[in-house]
């Protein structure tokens, strides 16, 4: 399943079709080349959770957790990057527990963060020489049959 977002817009609009479907529970790997628009998908994200505060980047302090909006569910925004595949640190976020009240999104986590849940959704994200992004999804476990109802933009 692929979608051509030809602005920073459609990339937030996008992440706000897909974040009014997370739950609690469910992780998010966004995999992408620098500036291919991994934030402005999380910033999405957290608008369709309705989730408060700034959504930015958190390449220097790794993990930043919002609280839960209307719908009960809070995000946890992880920076995988600067982690270069350390298990030892992914595991010091202790993010088993932060998905037990929270949808957790990871910029950079695939090789790393898949341990989290047999079920989680990939998201690549690619910048063509236009700004056109273009989105590809890769469901894992129960992702398969959830991604089939969803109502995606773009």
């Amino acid at each position: 399943m692929t979608f051509e977002l030809p602005a920073v817009e459609d990339t937030e609009a996008f992440g706000r079709s897909l974040g009014r479907s997370l739950r609690v529970g469910d992780v998010v790997l966004l995999s992408g080349p620098l500036g291919a628009g991994k934030t402005a998908m999380t910033r999405g994200i957290a608008a369709g959770l309705g989730v408060p505060g700034r959504v930015s980047s958190p390449t220097f302090a790794i993990a930043r957790v919002h609280g839960a909006g209307p719908g009960g569910v809070g995000l946890v925004h992880v920076d995988a990057y600067r982690l270069g595949g350390d298990l030892a640190q992914l595991d010091d976020l202790d993010l088993d527990a932060d998905l037990e009240r929270s949808a957790v999104v990871v910029e950079w986590g695939e090789g790393t963060a898949e341990r989290l849940s047999d079920d989680y959704l990939v998201v690549r994200i690619d910048r063509r020489d236009d700004d056109v992004r273009v989105v590809a999804l890769e469901p894992h476990g129960a992702w398969a049959a959830r991604l089939a109802e969803l109502q995606l933009a773009g």
